[in-house]
């Protein structure tokens, strides 16, 4: 098959899925989404919203932004703001969204930083991008999953949705090894959760997006072109966030109970494994 025909055939089916998802309906479901002001969190909470969900947004400087996020969103919203690279700030964080929300039935750990840094930079510089990164990609993530996971014990239900990315599994280059590092680690802490909670009827999802466009992807393209950032990709088009948020209702919906643990690869056939 050429690919013009797969593009064509991919929207197809993606068309398809959009159908299915829009008869999806979370009116029952109460989801906190993290990094949800921009990019991939953004088109997520709007999807989810279609879809007749409660949402707690997290956001961390942007706040005209997640405004704007909440304007669009269907249903309910209350937004949060939470710095997450200082993790020992997120319980309180997620005691807030408890005590505003009343309970939560899905988290969605979105948020998440990708910090340039050569391998060469002085030694404290290095460690400081790394320990950031590990922060927001990472601690807080798993700190949110602790206090979910609490919770979703007593109501023997809940779902965990991870946002990793290829690089998990592919790796980076030199300059975002602490980015490729805290996703990998993302990685594991889902598969463990779903191996050892299942029991409680708590479920969880990885969904590793390849490079996307969003505003930090921007940036990139800007510096070294789109065909360039295409390398490597099956389809004639960089992967949106408009084709990452279908998946993310249907995970949230309980409909996927069984694939827990799973990895979803989102990458234009970019790395298959």
């Amino acid at each position: 098959m050429d690919l013009g025909l797969f593009d064509a055939f991919f929207h197809s089916a993606i068309l398809s899925f959009n159908f299915f998802i829009m008869q999806i309906n979370l009116s029952n479901k109460i989801i906190l989404v993290t990094g949800a002001s921009r990019g991939i969190g953004r088109a997520i909470a709007i999807a989810l919203s279609q879809s007749g969900a409660t949402l707690a947004l997290q956001y961390n400087r942007d706040e005209k932004a997640i405004r704007d996020v909440a304007k669009t969103c269907q249903n309910p919203v209350k937004i949060f703001q939470a710095d997450f690279s200082i993790p020992h700030q997120i319980s309180a964080f997620y005691n807030r969204v408890i005590q505003e929300m009343g309970k939560v039935d899905v988290l969605i750990n979105n948020a998440g930083i990708a910090i340039e840094i050569p391998d060469d930079a002085p030694d404290n510089d290095w460690l400081d991008a790394f320990q950031t990164t590990l922060n927001v990609n990472l601690l807080t993530a798993a700190m949110l999953c602790k206090k979910a996971l609490a919770d979703f014990k007593k109501q023997q239900n809940g779902i965990i949705i991870n946002i990793s990315s290829r690089a998990a599994f592919r790796g980076d280059t030199a300059d975002y090894l602490a980015y490729a590092a805290s996703k990998g680690g993302l990685v594991s802490l889902t598969r463990s959760i779903a191996r050892m909670y299942g029991k409680f009827g708590i479920t969880a999802f990885d969904v590793a997006p390849g490079f996307t466009r969003t505003d930090m992807a921007e940036q990139f393209i800007e510096e070294y072109g789109e065909e360039y950032a295409k390398q490597g990709i099956a389809l004639p088009r960089l992967t949106e966030p408009k084709d990452i948020a279908p998946l993310i209702v249907f995970l949230a919906s309980g409909f996927a109970e069984h694939a827990t643990g799973t990895t979803i690869d989102i990458n234009a056939a970019s790395y298959v494994h």
